[in-house]
């Protein structure tokens, strides 16, 4: 896959979020790390949907719901004031699922690829990779 200048890479898992910017050319793309926004515990909700039961008997599930709730909410801010054209989201595939069920109009509208895999603590080099393969 080809990335457009300019383009925002989220790489989140259950406990973090980094944010990248594609720099250099769409055939050979260079990623720059522009921060790790704060999800604090007052934005990340309780994961409503899931409740302690035999399916999931633990509230592990519940803190990574909402931290992929938390950092929906900071893509669709971030979607809704035009901080980026495109978006690709790269997170582990049932953080993925709970991530899309929080996406914005707006977001959805700006996101070109999402991609399901654990890259939350691989170096820059391996995720640009990634999206490199990713068709």
């Amino acid at each position: 896959m080809q990335l457009a200048h300019g383009t925002i890479v989220a790489v989140a898992d259950g406990e973090t979020f980094t944010l990248y910017r594609a720099a250099g050319t769409e055939a050979a793309p260079h990623l720059t790390a522009i921060g790790s926004p704060g999800v604090g515990r007052d934005d990340i909700s309780s994961g409503g949907r899931h409740h302690r039961s035999a399916a999931n008997p633990d509230d592990a599930q519940l803190v990574e719901d909402g931290h992929a709730g938390a950092v929906a909410s900071v893509l669709n801010k971030m979607a809704l004031e035009n901080d980026f054209a495109s978006l690709v989201v790269i997170a582990p595939p049932k953080m993925l699922g709970e991530l899309r069920k929080h996406w914005h109009k707006a977001l959805t509208a700006k996101l070109t690829a999402e991609i399901g895999k654990e890259m939350a603590h691989a170096p820059v080099a391996d995720i640009a990779a990634l999206i490199a393969k990713h068709e």
